[in-house]
């Protein structure tokens, strides 16, 4: 393993303890994160990338848009994210993953 993916995975390793340290957390929230990292990693790590709605909700399983509004809204009030609405569907939101990686790139 190189020197960069070693410090990439000691990042989310640190990312999702926390998250599922969170007491309001549910499963759905720490579906999304899966999916914006899983996102993230199709933009090569770029940061920040744009990911439309559908995108998120087909990778993370939710099927009500309400519950991922309230999902996302809960993980940028927590400081996981950070989350730019678009409201254009081939464009995408943009959203920053709270992770650190920029400082170890």
């Amino acid at each position: 393993m190189k020197k960069d993916e070693n410090l990439y995975h000691k990042g989310l390793r640190r990312y999702f303890a926390l998250a599922s340290q969170q007491p309001h957390f549910f499963p759905t929230h720490l579906s999304i994160l899966i999916a914006l990292v899983q996102c993230c990693n199709f933009h090569d790590l770029t940061l920040p990338f744009n990911v439309s709605r559908k995108t998120l909700m087909r990778f993370s399983r939710i099927k009500s848009v309400s519950t991922y509004h309230k999902n996302i809204r809960e993980l940028k009030e927590s400081g996981f994210i950070n989350y730019k609405p678009s409201w254009h569907p081939k464009l995408g939101s943009e959203v920053k993953l709270n992770i650190g990686l920029e400082k170890n790139f």
